[in-house]
């Protein structure tokens, strides 16, 4: 097992991509802590799945755009594990508009929390990762951030900013031991993209030159890998994951 009692914090890991995450790193032995905001019921379903696979999980309630709540995660997290060896910041949202029905409410949520998000919880580990000489921190972002698209500036420029904020990271940290990389999934078949209607869902599937959607675990088998040991010697970059879309 890859990552027998490795401790990874997974953001928005009780559903949809942070869930096949957080399960595929019980799999391989970690000692894994999720964070949810809202859904109790699958939270609860997902911590009793990886209480079948670890020793050790962390189920915590958290809106990772507040900073007394990232303050109290990280406090409960140390007060079950001494470190911590990887983040994966995937907590998202999206609120789609044309810009000129988008008002400032919705601008603000969805970079609060995608971005803003980012930022307070790798800040909230990066002492621990500097102190003991290695970390693993692994941003979700979004073809949306490489092409752009419509109705998603808010998500596009939020999910951008994770790019910028991955590679000036990466910089900041390499000297540490600490590599910061960003994977980018394309459209995957999550929660997230249920809500798609069959002629959006149509359209995307003709972009895709491998013709079908992601699936979770094709982007779980990416983390896995930044995560990993072989992945040592790369930081600062964006792995895409999006069957030829971009």
């Amino acid at each position: 097992m890859e990552y027998r009692d490795k401790r990874v914090v997974i953001t928005g890991g009780t559903r949809g991509l942070g869930k096949t995450m957080a399960l595929s790193f019980a799999r391989e032995g970690a000692r894994v802590a999720v964070t949810y905001s809202s859904d109790d019921r699958s939270a609860a379903e997902t911590e009793m799945e990886l209480r079948s696979l670890t020793e050790e999980c962390l189920l915590i309630k958290a809106d990772v755009s507040i900073r007394s709540d990232v303050d109290a995660m990280i406090r409960e997290i140390l007060h079950h594990w001494a470190y911590v060896d990887v983040l994966i910041n995937n907590a998202g949202i999206i609120r789609d508009k044309l810009l000129v029905f988008l008002n400032e409410d919705d601008w603000d949520r969805v970079l609060d929390v995608n971005l803003k998000g980012t930022y307070l919880c790798s800040r909230s580990v990066v002492r621990l990762m500097i102190g003991r000489k290695f970390g693993r921190i692994i941003n979700v972002t979004s073809p949306s951030a490489l092409t752009g698209r419509p109705y998603q500036t808010n998500y596009s420029a939020s999910k951008g900013g994770i790019i910028s904020f991955t590679k000036s990271l990466a910089r900041e940290l390499a000297r540490f031991g600490v590599t910061v990389n960003a994977v980018c999934p394309g459209v995957i078949a999550t929660p997230m993209t249920e809500h798609l209607d069959d002629k959006t869902r149509d359209e995307f599937l003709r972009m895709i030159p491998m013709g079908r959607f992601g699936d979770p675990g094709d982007v779980a088998e990416a983390v896995l890998f930044l995560a990993s040991e072989r992945a040592r010697y790369i930081t600062g970059q964006v792995l895409v994951v999006d069957g030829g879309l971009t």
